[in-house]
């Protein structure tokens, strides 16, 4: 079985969510206790989909997230890197563009789409920073940016109850329902080492968009961050 690191080499990133495509949103229910459900929905609301409106989601992986904004009639292009989430999203929803990306170079043209959005797959990007650019750039003037990530928990004993269970019980419960236990191990590490609310706040603006803002989801174990592309 195979892990990434906090390198993020991205051969071993792809090979790592391959081996995880087939069980991958069982286990994300499973490890979140439900909550990951209502995090994808508190996304779908802030998007607001609609007819005509021509989405982005990066980091797609199964079609998930996509799935609700292509039902509601928008025209959304689920990418992602990783073959093994594609093939298992193109069996799940054929009637789905999905598209092999890497989001450090988008195969999209200037300004293509309304709105992008990334879901819990930023923090595997090598560069987020260069990611953050090519989403900018792919995104039409005052068009939105929709990030969803693990964050900081914001009340102190909540936030030592939460890293006590990434660094202890999460492995072992990865172990029980993932086909790549191994894989949460970076899970948990990749979440530790990942900047706070402010910290990606600052990365969002310093990569060229404005009207940065947030909130917390579950007290801060999760952030949805909005922003715009400058015109």
């Amino acid at each position: 079985m195979s892990r990434a690191s906090l390198a993020k080499d991205p051969s071993h990133v792809s090979s790592m969510f391959d081996e995880v495509a087939a069980r991958y949103d069982l286990t994300n229910d499973v490890l979140s206790g439900g909550q990951s459900r209502l995090w994808r929905r508190a996304v779908t609301r802030e998007i607001a989909p609609r007819p005509g409106m021509r989405i982005l989601d990066l980091g797609a992986g199964t079609g998930t997230s996509s799935e609700p904004l292509a039902d509601a009639g928008a025209d959304v292009v689920p990418a992602d890197f990783s073959e093994g989430m594609l093939a298992e999203g193109r069996r799940r929803r054929p009637d789905l563009p999905f598209t092999h990306a890497d989001a450090m170079d988008l195969p999209f043209e200037d300004a293509s789409f309304d709105v992008v959005t990334i879901s819990f797959a930023l923090r595997n990007v090598a560069d987020p920073a260069v990611a953050l650019r090519e989403m900018a750039r792919v995104t039409r003037r005052g068009g939105r940016l929709v990030l969803c990530e693990f964050s900081t928990p914001t009340n102190p004993t909540f936030r030592k109850a939460y890293d006590a269970y990434l660094t202890r019980a999460l492995p072992r419960v990865a172990g029980v329902v993932s086909s790549n236990p191994e894989s949460y191990d970076y899970l948990a590490e990749s979440i530790t080492a990942w900047p706070d609310q402010e910290g990606v706040r600052a990365l969002v603006e310093g990569a060229g968009w404005s009207e940065v803002h947030h909130r917390n989801l579950t007290g801060g174990i999760v952030a949805l961050h909005t922003a715009r592309r400058r015109g």
